[in-house]
């Protein structure tokens, strides 16, 4: 069921458009946040700000239109109480709201996904998908929430090699 979270927010778009039910966006991310938390998200596709537990928004100004964002979804699973035992909260230093303005080749030394060195630690073969996806260019490479996912931003389409063949990949995404 966690693998078929993702996509049901375009089942919820679609029977909207289907059915001609005339829902609007904020009744879509309703449905879509009892489904999960952060499972809103997708409704918009656009770049948002999300806080409180991922399903709360605030519009940000950020255009990624010309990037190529690669989504890898290596066959392991994180459980969400595993992910969450393993956070050491610290102070924040920057405000991300600051940091994603910065020129998206800068982000990998100032954004960092704080479940990362838990979850790595714990399933390395999530540490080499972010490590392939830097060998193969991306600009920037996070595993996405508490994982298991892992996604990538190039500026052109790359050459995933070996990770094609050994996991899910959903390429040039569109924000």
């Amino acid at each position: 069921m966690a693998a078929v979270l993702p996509m049901l927010h375009f089942f919820i778009k679609l029977i909207n458009q289907n059915f001609d039910l005339g829902l609007t966006d904020d009744k879509m991310m309703d449905y879509a946040r009892q489904l999960g938390a952060d499972c809103a998200f997708f409704i918009q596709n656009k770049p948002v700000f999300a806080f409180d537990k991922g399903d709360e928004f605030e519009s940000v100004r950020l255009d990624l239109s010309n990037y190529k964002i690669v989504l890898v979804m290596p066959p392991v699973h994180v459980s969400t109480g595993e992910a969450y035992s393993g956070v050491k909260p610290a102070p924040v230093k920057d405000s991300l709201m600051e940091l994603i303005y910065r020129p998206v080749a800068e982000w990998k030394n100032f954004i960092k996904n704080d479940f990362e060195a838990s979850v790595f630690k714990n399933h390395p073969s999530i540490r080499g998908v972010k490590a392939a996806l830097y060998e193969a260019g991306a600009l920037y490479a996070s595993m996405s929430g508490s994982g298991a996912s892992v996604f990538g931003i190039f500026d052109k389409t790359p050459d995933l090699g070996e990770l094609e063949n050994t996991n899910q990949v959903f390429g040039d995404l569109r924000i």
